[in-house]
């Protein structure tokens, strides 16, 4: 399966040719920040497996896992597009948001759910980590 994808002006085009590795929805405080206070939902693919065409923006800072973590946007129109741990540059966690097909992605997992503010609800189904989670396992 392939993905493509834009930011809200079109500046930035994005294309996937592979399945993510995992699906998940952040809650640590980083992720409610750049989400208007709510969860970032996000792909997590091989950074080999997603190209992307146009100028990014880029703000980095120490995450509450310790690793620095950068997260790439259009700097025209603000659309979060992918952010990156520096304990795991093999991969790009794309939000869901960015790509075309979002209504083909459901997050698997829960993570961070400790910084989660008290009107968070989680999908029982779901597993949960309260924070930071493993990393994917690669896919064959």
């Amino acid at each position: 399966m392939s993905y493509s994808g834009r930011c809200a002006c079109g500046a930035v085009t994005l294309r996937i040719d592979a399945q993510p590795l995992a699906t998940r929805q952040c809650w640590c405080r980083q992720c409610q920040t750049i989400a208007a206070g709510s969860a970032t939902n996000n792909a997590i693919f091989k950074s080999d497996d997603v190209q992307i065409d146009g100028a990014l923006g880029a703000a980095t800072w120490t995450a509450a896992s310790g690793n620095t973590l950068t997260f790439h946007f259009c700097p025209a129109c603000g659309t979060q597009v992918y952010g990156q741990s520096s304990a795991r540059m093999h991969l790009k966690t794309v939000r869901f948001g960015v790509i075309d097909q979002p209504n083909d992605l459901a997050p698997q997992a829960v993570i961070w759910t400790d910084d989660a503010p008290a009107w968070a609800v989680f999908d029982p189904k779901l597993e949960r980590f309260a924070r930071q989670p493993p990393a994917p396992a690669p896919k064959g």
